[in-house]
């Protein structure tokens, strides 16, 4: 890693905006956004559908559908134990980063949720089993595992809504969601489910892959950062530092505003100070990318005084107002319109700009006729 990239903030949100498809707009399909955002959440589909859309210059209402039933994205817990929605092509590679944590293997993660190692270990081959060519609801997922030998006490675990037993089997590659049938969810195996499934890479491989996407999206970044991304600073430090470190020369720091220990590509570099600030507004969906990249702590992405506003309990993420790149209130759809709360400390956020925002997720919701009431809170 050598030479200097030396950039404002300001120039940092104008640039993460460019390159999520925010400011501009993009003609990108659902799998190039997904992919171009270094996965989707995807916890509240409504919000994931929307956070799609809304980076879409003609927003298509059937395109996520579209794309799940053909395959060319996936549904399945990735980043911090939420369901994304990811690329076939690069899910194993998430996946691999995800599992290096061995997060079940801990004694705490064990006591939390009853499980030890050896029948998670256990499970996993029966999983593979189970799931051979088949697409199974939880229930009948349950069920199946339930009538093993050894899984007799696990009911509880296997069937609640967290899915906290069957997240380890997503990271280590025994499943992934499928079609959905009704109202309930299905698994499959993604080695017949998901097209061109290569299996897990080592984490020294998928490292090349996933630490470069999520720079191209969210960058510049700390190591630390993109580990607060990934799993909530789960990984062992040691291996996080080595992972940027194979990257070797493909990584350039940069000083933002004065401080250090940010990289972003070398191959972004140049583009990077060459970002003028932005002015534009955006209406973001809740549990955003643009949000969840950085992280609501990033104080010069959101007011620390702020955060409890974006950030709200039981992890839900609010519908942001973003200014200048900068979060600068939140809204919501009511029955009239689209309600904003602007921040009481912001500098004037234009109202042509908002009007603007409310007619396009018009055209990203089907919902028409949507007023606008503007408030400060």
């Amino acid at each position: 890693m050598n030479g200097k990239v030396t950039v404002t903030h300001a120039q940092v949100l104008a640039w993460r905006l460019r390159r999520q498809g925010l400011a501009p707009r993009t003609d990108a399909s659902v799998p190039e956004v997904v992919e171009r955002l270094a996965g989707v959440q995807a916890q509240v589909a409504s919000s994931a559908q929307l956070a799609v859309a809304s980076r879409q210059v003609s927003p298509s209402p059937d395109a996520v559908s579209q794309a799940l039933d053909a395959r060319s994205i996936v549904k399945t817990w990735a980043m911090r134990g939420t369901l994304h929605w990811l690329t076939p092509a690069h899910m194993g590679a998430y996946l691999s980063l995800l599992g290096a944590a061995r997060t079940w293997e801990k004694p705490a993660w064990q006591k939390a949720f009853g499980v030890s190692a050896a029948q998670m270990a256990a499970m996993g081959e029966a999983v593979d089993e189970v799931l051979d060519d088949r697409v199974l609801t939880r229930q009948e997922l349950t069920d199946a595992l339930l009538s093993r030998a050894g899984f007799a006490g696990l009911a509880g675990q296997l069937s609640s809504g967290w899915g906290a037993v069957l997240k380890p089997l997503a990271w280590t590659g025994r499943l992934c969601q499928g079609p959905t049938r009704g109202q309930k969810v299905t698994f499959a195996a993604p080695r017949s489910w998901v097209p061109g499934w290569r299996g897990i890479p080592e984490p020294d491989e998928a490292a090349a892959v996933v630490i470069p996407a999520y720079l191209r999206a969210h960058g510049p970044a700390t190591p630390e950062a993109f580990d607060a991304w990934l799993l909530r600073g789960a990984t062992r430090k040691a291996t996080l530092r080595g992972w940027f470190a194979s990257l070797g020369e493909r990584l350039v720091p940069v000083e933002v505003d004065g401080a250090g220990g940010a990289y972003v590509l070398a191959e972004d570099a140049d583009e990077l100070a060459r970002t003028e600030p932005s002015r534009e507004v955006r209406l973001l969906p809740g549990f955003d990318q643009y949000v969840l990249g950085p992280g609501t702590s990033d104080a010069r992405l959101i007011a620390p005084a702020r955060r409890k506003a974006v950030s709200r309990a039981a992890g839900w993420i609010s519908p942001v107002v973003v200014h200048a790149g900068r979060v600068v209130g939140v809204w919501d759809f009511t029955d009239e319109g689209v309600a904003v709360t602007l921040f009481e400390e912001d500098a004037e956020v234009p109202r042509a700009g908002l009007e603007a925002e409310v007619a396009h997720l018009a055209r990203c919701t089907g919902r028409e006729d949507r007023r606008l009431v503007v408030r400060r809170g």
